[in-house]
């Protein structure tokens, strides 16, 4: 694979889970907070499109085994400045 080719989510989850499978790691799992701060880019994108906390919610546990609320997605969403840091 060249340097500039791009991988899938898959993919890498592929590689990680095969990296911990080799180091006798178990899976790896994530708070809500962190969980809902990884997917802000996501739910800043669906908020654009109009969509409420609570719609996101219901998509994330409609798609998925996570059951997560509004108001968790609302306390831990992280900003685009918290995810992308300060461009000054």
């Amino acid at each position: 694979m060249k340097i500039s080719e791009t991988i899938s989510l898959q993919q890498a989850l592929q590689a990680q889970k095969a990296l911990r499978d080799a180091a006798g790691l178990e899976e790896e799992r994530f708070p809500i907070a962190e969980f809902v701060g990884m997917i802000s880019d996501e739910i800043e994108q669906l908020r654009r499109q109009g969509k409420t906390d609570e719609e996101i919610a219901a998509v994330i546990e409609e798609g998925s085994a996570v059951k997560v609320t509004a108001q968790e997605i609302s306390a831990h969403y992280a900003s685009p400045e918290r995810r992308h840091g300060s461009h000054e």
